[in-house]
């Protein structure tokens, strides 16, 4: 099996590729996605995962999650991350706490933790 804390790592660090294929090939085929502050809106299955995050890597220039600590326990995995989105106009930084549930090599769900409000702030398009 591999390492839970090593699978993470590789997980944020495939977010620089801009490849869906290459961030989802991290989850399961049944894999839960939750950005706590849209909870009600969850994302359920690698298929669902990967289109949610390609339509995201298509408005993108770049992308980087810098996790800041990492610990784990057993196959569970919490990170501290700064997360920095980039579009052809403007980039946003954010901070966020997230939980992985692994199986086997595998991240089976995945909730982060962020403030809704203040992502939305920084990520306003300029105003024209």
């Amino acid at each position: 099996m591999a390492d839970p804390s090593q699978v993470v790592r590789d997980f944020c660090d495939a977010w620089a590729t801009l490849k869906a294929d290459k961030v989802c090939s991290y989850f399961t085929d049944d894999a839960v996605w939750i950005n706590m502050p849209n909870e009600d809106r969850p994302t359920i299955g690698r298929q669902a995962l990967e289109t949610s995050i390609g339509r995201l890597f298509g408005m993108l220039a770049g992308c980087e999650f810098a996790v800041k600590h990492l610990t784990a326990g057993g196959s569970i995995v919490l990170t501290e991350r700064v997360d920095t989105m980039r579009w052809p106009d403007r980039s946003a930084s954010i901070p966020v706490m997230g939980i992985f549930e692994l199986r086997g090599d595998k991240i089976a769900a995945w909730r982060d933790y962020y403030d809704a409000a203040t992502w939305q702030k920084r990520s306003a398009p300029p105003q024209q």
